[in-house]
Formats: C-alpha cells, structure tokens, sequence
C-alpha cells in the first residue's frame, strides 16, 4: 500500500498552494486531481479574462506575469503549470478521491494511507441541475464552452448572475439569437457593474431577449418551455440550451468518508484555526469550507488555507488576518 505523509486532493489553485504551504515546512505532499492540473480553469470560457487582477491569483509569492491588466484563462493555465513545476510538486492527474483511503485513475481503484488529508476539491465538478426532462439531452450544456459555436443558432441561456449573464452577451455578439431566462424578477446585485448595463441595453435594445420572473418546466430537442409569473406558458426555440445555474461541493465525498456537515448549508464542521474536520487528519481548503455559499471563497482569499493548515499557530493568525483583509476589499 502506498503511503504519504500529506495527500491535497485538488489540484487547483488553493490545492497547489496547500501544497507550497507543506513544502516549505518539509512535506513533500502528494497532489490528486480528477481531471487536469487546474481542472477548473480548464473549464472556463476559451479567452475568458478574470475579474480580479494578477496579484490576488498568485500563489507562494511567485508572480503572474500577463500581457494585460488582467490574465487570461490561458494565462492562468500557463501559470499554474509553471509554478507545479518551479515548486517541485508532484502532481498525479486523473486520480479521483472516491472514499477516505481509495483513489481511482484509469486503471482501477487503489488504496493509499497518509497521515494528514487536505480536501481542495473546489466545486466545478458539481453542476447544479434544474432537475427537468430533458435536462440531460445532448444540445444542452451546464458548461459554457464558445460562443462562435452558435453563431446562426437560436440559444437559450438559464440563469441570472455574472456567468449567465456574461454567456448571453457574448453569445449576442458572435451571432446567435439569445434569450436569457431568469426565476428573479430583477437582476441580482452581484452582477458585475459593467455586464448589468450591457445586457439591459441589449434587452432595451430587442438584441437579446429576456424572460424574468420565469421557470424552465421541460427542454426538448427543438424548444424550452417557459412558465411566467402568471402561470402562462412559452415555448422558445433553443437549438443550445446553457443552464448556467451554479455548482456544489461534493457532499457525497463528505458522507463517504463519514465528515460531518450542516445539512442545510453543506458547510463542514471544522475547526477554524486549522480547517480540520469532524474526521481527525481530514482537513478542508477553499471553496468546500463554504459549503453551498460558494461565492465566499475564491483563489483570492482561499489561497491562505495552507498556512492555516501546515502553519504554526503564529502563521495560522497571519494567515487570517490576510484572508480577512482580501474578503473585506472585495466585500464578499
């Protein structure tokens, strides 16, 4: 049986600082990942730009270097690349967690042991699912991928916040007659100040079409039908549908390994000095500390949890001060 003395399973940004966070006190972790190295930018957009700026994506003080006043998705891939590689991480990719000693690659499943397991898994894996017929069809993706793609096509986007929002712009743009549908009756105050203005001029306009205070009902291969505030029904023309709804940790993986959580929030139990779980040696980093709010923890701010975990109690106190201060800058 293989053993280590630290297991990050995600290798992600916050796993891979996780792991710099170990190194650097003598750990030699190993990193797991389902998919890819930085699996979940691998998921953006082709071309997205990040909201926030080079310095708060940087991880073990090395610089993100970027031809813009922002980094691009590609960017960002370069970067993490670079820094697995500077940092001397070892990374093993395709080798999913499935239980709290059983991982499973490609060629079947394997029991491993450690002494201390950090959970990084994020929730990008986790879509979810409007939990309607037809959800699961093949033109219909929970994933936005290109908007040139759809270019001549008639496309329906489902959701109300940033990436809904943004999706509909840029779908818009590269040709594709869009409707946005939204359960809300007013657009939610966390969309970015620069989209809001954007998508409500393109609907003042007759660009985009959109259908508020609205509930999916059915999708089929030709059409989405629609249920208004009222009661009355619409059948709008989708040759792609992107239900762009959000994401959950993977609260299946908590049960499995016997982590106790707030059933109501998903939120793990844990201590919050050193993000260690219910479970002794399981620790918990980014996003999945927030349970569903996942809009709490970001690269920006979850990029300290190493040090809350692999630091001494002084570094765990610096560590939260930095958090802190990140979270109240972008008012999260």
């Amino acid at each position: 049986m293989q053993h280590e003395a630290a297991i990050i399973a995600g290798a992600g940004p916050i796993g891979l600082a996780c792991a710099i966070s170990a190194k650097r006190r003598g750990i030699d972790p190993l990193v797991i990942d389902a998919g890819a190295l930085a699996n979940s930018i691998v998921r953006y957009p082709i071309n997205m730009t990040f909201f926030t700026t080079p310095e708060r994506l940087e991880i073990g003080n090395h610089p993100l270097v970027c031809a813009g006043a922002k980094a691009t998705r590609e960017e960002a891939l370069k970067y993490y690349r670079g820094v697995a590689r500077v940092a001397g991480i070892r990374v093993k990719t395709y080798t999913k967690l499935v239980g709290a000693r059983e991982v499973e690659t490609r060629l079947g499943r394997e029991t491993i042991s450690w002494d201390k397991l950090v959970l990084a898994t994020g929730y990008f894996d986790h879509v979810n699912k409007l939990g309607v017929p037809g959800e699961d069809l093949p033109h219909v993706r929970h994933y936005f991928d290109e908007p040139h793609l759809s270019y001549g096509l008639d496309v329906v986007v489902i959701g109300g916040k940033n990436s809904a929002v943004e999706a509909a712009l840029q779908l818009f743009r590269a040709g594709a007659r869009t409707t946005i549908i939204y359960r809300g009756t007013t657009w939610p105050k966390s969309v970015k100040y620069w989209l809001r203005p954007d998508l409500e001029n393109r609907i003042k306009a007759g660009e985009i079409q959109a259908r508020l205070g609205s509930q999916v009902v059915e999708i089929t291969p030709r059409d989405v039908l629609v249920r208004g505030a009222l009661g009355n029904e619409e059948r709008i023309p989708a040759d792609r549908v992107y239900p762009l709804i959000g994401f959950h940790p993977d609260f299946e993986l908590f049960k499995r390994m016997g982590i106790a959580f707030d059933p109501a929030t998903g939120r793990p139990v844990i201590n919050q000095e050193t993000l260690e779980t219910s479970v002794p040696g399981v620790h918990v980093a980014g996003s999945v500390t927030a349970g569903t709010k996942i809009s709490e923890i970001f690269i920006e701010n979850g990029r300290f949890d190493g040090e809350k975990i692999f630091g001494s109690a002084t570094e765990r106190q610096r560590a939260q001060s930095l958090y802190q201060g990140i979270t109240r800058e972008t008012g999260e």
